[in-house]
């Protein structure tokens, strides 16, 4: 399962792309950075355009977007807001179902604690993914690990049992046969 972690953020969008398997590897990450001269209309659309770049050159199975709750002011949030939601609505378009996730609960996954400090998280993810990571691709990254620690494994408990063989599904050999 391949997991696309996304921090939004309309100056700074971070993603990852974490892949879940025998083990979890980092693919791909970086940071979305619209031009500051843009109007505000036009970094949302440049924003939109870029995931999507991403999500057709990575195409991830899931993604997993950090929920904001609180902000510095209340215009720094509705503008968070706004870009989260084109974010959101960017993924839905390329058929990536997005889990929402807290603060917290990305914390809570990566640290153990849902507590921890940006730097520990950011340490954390270094020492996971072998890769010290910009702090917004680093807080995506925290995104996909701590979705992946919950969806990784109940993909793989979905999975059939044994492979299908001759016959369809469920198929086995006979003893002696």
């Amino acid at each position: 399962m391949r997991i696309l972690g996304v921090d939004p953020g309309s100056r700074a969008t971070g993603w990852a792309l974490v892949a879940f398997g025998t083990s979890i590897r980092l693919e791909d990450a970086g940071v979305l950075r619209p031009p500051a001269s843009l109007p505000f209309p036009r970094r949302l659309l440049w924003l939109r355009e870029a995931l999507a770049e991403v999500l057709r050159r990575t195409k991830p199975d899931a993604a997993a977007v950090e929920r904001v709750f609180a902000g510095t002011n209340a215009q720094s949030l509705i503008t968070l807001g706004e870009a989260r939601g084109v974010l959101l609505v960017t993924l839905a378009e390329a058929g990536v179902a997005a889990a929402e996730i807290t603060p917290a609960e990305v914390k809570r996954a990566v640290t153990g604690t849902g507590a921890a400090e940006k730097e520990q998280v950011r340490r954390m993810i270094a020492s996971l993914l072998g890769r010290r990571l910009p702090l917004d691709a680093a807080d995506a990254a925290a995104a996909a690990l701590a979705h992946g620690f919950v969806a990784a494994p109940r993909a793989v408990r979905a999975a059939p049992a044994r492979p299908a063989g001759p016959g369809g599904a469920g198929w086995k050999r006979r003893p002696g046969g």
